[in-house]
């Protein structure tokens, strides 16, 4: 598995650098990028420009990735999906529960609405 990390400062940027998303990939990406759920910085950012196609369980598996990272109260966030990626999630009804923009910088403003959204939840838990 190919990839590129970057670290900003509110999240992790993972950029998968394969033309395919199969199952195997998907598996080793899982095991990553939950590692950052133990780090300071546990927000992640995956750009998937490069993708081209993407296995159905690859697809599941990054519905399940996002679904842990909220568990965790972090942030999974998907960009820059070409279109048949993107068709293959709306065909598995999965689109609808990932988190997903087209770019980076909407990523990143997602990140952050959600960091201030736990915030303002765990503010209001201290009060009750």
């Amino acid at each position: 598995m190919k990839v590129k990390i970057d670290t900003k400062e509110k999240f992790h940027v993972i950029t998968l650098i394969e033309p395919i998303l199969s199952d195997n990939i998907a598996a080793d990406l899982s095991q990553l990028v939950t590692q950052f759920l133990h780090q300071e910085i546990s927000n992640v950012v995956l750009k998937i420009g490069d993708v081209e196609n993407i296995e159905d369980r690859a697809a599941e598996e990054l519905a399940q990735i996002q679904q842990v990272f909220y568990e965790k109260n972090a942030s999974f966030v998907i960009c820059d999906l070409k279109p048949e990626v993107e068709q293959k999630l709306d065909e598995m009804g999965l689109l609808e529960e990932m988190n997903i923009t087209p770019s980076e910088s909407e990523a990143w403003d997602i990140v952050q609405m959600e960091e201030i959204e736990r915030e303002y939840m765990d503010d209001n838990n201290e009060n009750l």
